[in-house]
């Protein structure tokens, strides 16, 4: 005997919505716990290597919290005043933070106190992050200035005064141990070497800008500043590839996946913007209660992302039937219909009932799932039939099933008054929906009518422009 397959029950999209790929990853994304911190929180930071905790900057606190237990593990407070953007190191093991006084921390993950402050800065430190070398540091501050840092001798290496606002967000390349970027409320963007002792590349975004980021090969820039996110290619001297303007207020963070496949953008206007790097159109969005001031994704949410090709050997998983699938597959049509009309089914996922009801269709057992019935069912099935008959998306099934509970029921029209309302019912939605149909008809009429109209003024129009040039020029060649 071959093997029963489940009903297929067909999955019907929202109007106006484009179901793709992205769009089912993404949803089966949820916001399962919310925390509340004392503050803004001003950077989310995940740590590279496993177990992929996270740290959390927000008031004048870190706090560093455990991926599955979603509580607090560590806490550095040994900040006067408010901490910015706390970093991971490429290992894991160094956590670097900014400072509202103008200090910079380096603090071991597994110990309590600072390994190392470094002080250069004169006002607030937004900016700091470690070179590929895991042995410097870069900086940005409100003293419009951007800084390098060597980590075993705590100085600074070189500083650079080249912005005239707040410099406000940074990051290094992974593909070369001296390039770092930093972005400004000046409205621009540099990119320096270390090497040299100023920078290489200017890039002018047009706002104050909040983010900024390297795809991984090091050659694609992106900025973000006001309502546009900018993709700007390195290695053609900055030029603009793409300005995106998806967003209602200012973009605040950047986020990107380690193949450059998608790209992040939060915001003031409380959504998350995903796109495609191949398209740089919107591929999903997420929509919050609050602004989006920080934005991080997990390296173990990119794995799974990026769908790498793994091998898995295990058992064979047994396959659980629905309680309709299972009266199906014992040849029970009218218990089956039954289980799909009960409260939960019916109400909630009419589309399952409407699959069971084709099943039956097909297999050519309807009628008999349908006759038999006393007065309490029968109203059951006409009023899901009257009240779901008008969805187009169940109009071709369901009019079959009316059909059928006519023709069956048909004698006993006037011994139940119950049955009686419910068929009267049935009766007026379809004549409302033909009335409905037949207007939207009057309309289509009367719009080809116009349309044709403007056609032909459109067309008479062109010809006696072409009449008069033509009359125009023969005058000219006579008078010649």
């Amino acid at each position: 005997m071959a093997t029963y397959k489940p009903v297929v029950v067909q999955a019907f999209p929202k109007l106006g919505e484009r179901i793709t790929q992205d769009t089912v990853y993404w949803r089966g994304y949820k916001t399962p716990v919310q925390i509340k911190e004392f503050g803004a929180v001003n950077k989310i930071d995940f740590s590279p290597v496993p177990p992929y905790n996270y740290a959390v900057t927000a008031s004048s606190r870190i706090h560093i919290y455990g991926r599955y237990s979603q509580e607090p593990i560590k806490t550095f407070s040994r900040f006067k005043d408010a901490a910015y953007c706390a970093t991971y190191r490429d290992d894991g093991n160094l956590l670097v933070a900014g400072s509202e006084e103008g200090s910079i921390r380096l603090f071991d993950v597994s110990g309590k106190a600072p390994l190392r402050q470094f002080n250069g800065h004169t006002k607030a430190v937004h900016v700091v992050g470690f070179l590929s070398d895991k042995y410097r540091i870069f900086s940005g501050g409100d003293d419009y200035s951007s800084s390098l840092w060597d980590i075993p001798s705590a100085t600074e290496i070189v500083s650079y005064s080249e912005h005239t606002d707040y410099v406000r967000c940074g990051c290094a390349s992974k593909v070369n141990a001296d390039v770092f970027v930093t972005g400004s409320y000046d409205h621009t963007v540099k990119l320096f070497d270390a090497r040299t002792k100023s920078s290489v590349l200017t890039i002018e975004h047009g706002q104050p800008v909040e983010s900024v980021l390297l795809f991984p090969s090091g050659g694609l820039l992106v900025s973000a500043g006001g309502r546009y996110v900018k993709v700007w290619d390195v290695l053609k001297g900055g030029q603009l590839l793409v300005s995106l303007k998806n967003h209602h207020k200012t973009v605040t963070c950047l986020c990107l996946n380690s193949s450059g496949q998608r790209l992040l953008s939060g915001s003031l206007d409380r959504h998350v913007k995903i796109y495609s790097t191949t398209s740089y159109k919107v591929v999903h969005s997420f929509n919050y209660a609050t602004s989006i001031l920080s934005l991080a994704l997990s390296v173990s949410t990119l794995e799974i992302f990026l769908g790498k090709e793994d091998f898995c050997v295990s058992k064979p998983v047994k396959r659980v039937l629905r309680k309709y699938d299972k009266l199906l597959k014992s040849f029970q049509s009218s218990k089956a219909l039954d289980a799909v009309l009960e409260p939960p089914i019916r109400l909630y996922t009419p589309e399952v009932t409407v699959a069971v009801m084709q099943e039956l269709h097909r297999r050519g057992t309807l009628r008999s799932a349908l006759a038999g019935r006393d007065e309490k069912q029968i109203n059951l099935l006409l009023t899901f039939v009257a009240r779901r008959v008008i969805e187009p998306r169940f109009t071709p099934v369901l009019v079959t099933v009316a059909d059928m509970i006519t023709d069956i029921y048909q004698p006993v029209v006037g011994q139940s008054a119950i049955v009686d309302r419910q068929f009267l019912r049935l009766q007026e939605a379809i004549g409302k929906e033909i009335d409905y149909q037949e207007e939207l008809l009057e309309v289509l009429g009367m719009m080809d009518t116009l349309f044709a109209t403007f056609t032909k003024k459109r067309a008479t129009y062109l010809e006696e422009n072409k009449s008069n040039g033509l009359t125009e020029t023969i005058e000219m060649n006579i008078n010649n």
